[in-house]
């Protein structure tokens, strides 16, 4: 099966070792720096060539493949691209130049909690949340009490949203999410939620994806993360990949761009 959006292909080739290929990747935002009070002054502007924003350009021709079963973690300083190239990824951002193969079912654990209604319980959410991810209620029901086991939430079932902390909103979040099943999952900064014992769970976890060759892309500033978890990194500076191999290699380099 293969389906084509824009400058993104979706496949399902079950032949094929590769999960996700890039090809020339690129990505810019118009930043405004002169605001144009009244169509007067805006057709003045143009007139004197004033374009009113500068270009930004963030990814500059990415390259790479991600084969299936590989834990892949993406770095680099903020700014250097690569919570955008996570958000093509995810069908957030369309890129004006490029090319993207995803083949299988991608899946984005990105800014959870979104579609939560805070004047709603936990519970309701529970079940919005799972419907929205394509869970049916009878598969919901049989999952419900796991998921609130997982959050350590058990005894805020009933409350609205709105009186729970933001970290008890995105435990909550992480452990809807981490029910949807998919050929590729996609990380941003998710091990940061919750307390040390909550982190060692989420840990576990991904732990548990590394030992079943989970196709996997950790979005992260963790360097301890990408050497325990990750097979490979690739580390991206002012929107180019200026390394890609071995984790411990990948972090130390890393690590140097602050020095």
């Amino acid at each position: 099966m293969k389906r084509q959006i824009g400058t993104r292909t979706e496949i399902y080739d079950n032949n094929s070792n590769i999960a996700i290929s890039i090809k020339n990747l690129h990505k810019s935002f118009k930043l405004p720096t002169e605001q144009a009070f009244g169509l007067k002054q805006a057709i003045f502007n143009r007139l004197r060539g004033i374009k009113g924003y500068t270009e930004q350009k963030v990814l500059k021709g990415l390259d790479f493949e991600i084969k299936k079963g590989e834990f892949i973690g993406i770095v680099g300083r903020n700014g250097s691209g690569k919570s955008t190239l996570l958000k093509i990824l995810a069908g957030i951002y369309y890129p004006e130049k490029g090319e993207i193969t995803i083949n299988g079912n991608l899946v984005p654990f990105i800014e959870l909690g979104v579609g939560f209604n805070p004047e709603l319980t936990g519970r309701e959410n529970v079940y919005m949340n799972g419907a929205l991810l394509g869970f049916s209620n009878a598969e919901m029901d049989k999952m419900y009490n796991d998921i609130w086991k997982f959050a350590e939430l058990e005894q805020f079932q009933d409350q609205k949203l709105k009186n729970y902390s933001s970290g008890m909103q995105v435990r909550l979040a992480f452990s809807i999410a981490i029910r949807a099943k998919g050929d590729i999952l996609l990380l941003d900064e998710v091990l940061a939620v919750g307390d040390a014992a909550f982190q060692q769970k989420c840990a576990d976890y991904f732990e548990s994806l590394k030992t079943k060759n989970q196709t996997v892309i950790l979005v992260t500033h963790s360097m301890e993360n990408v050497r325990k978890f990750c097979t490979r990194a690739i580390l991206i500076d002012n929107g180019k990949i200026v390394q890609s191999g071995d984790p411990q290699k990948i972090a130390d380099a890393y690590t140097k761009l602050w020095s």
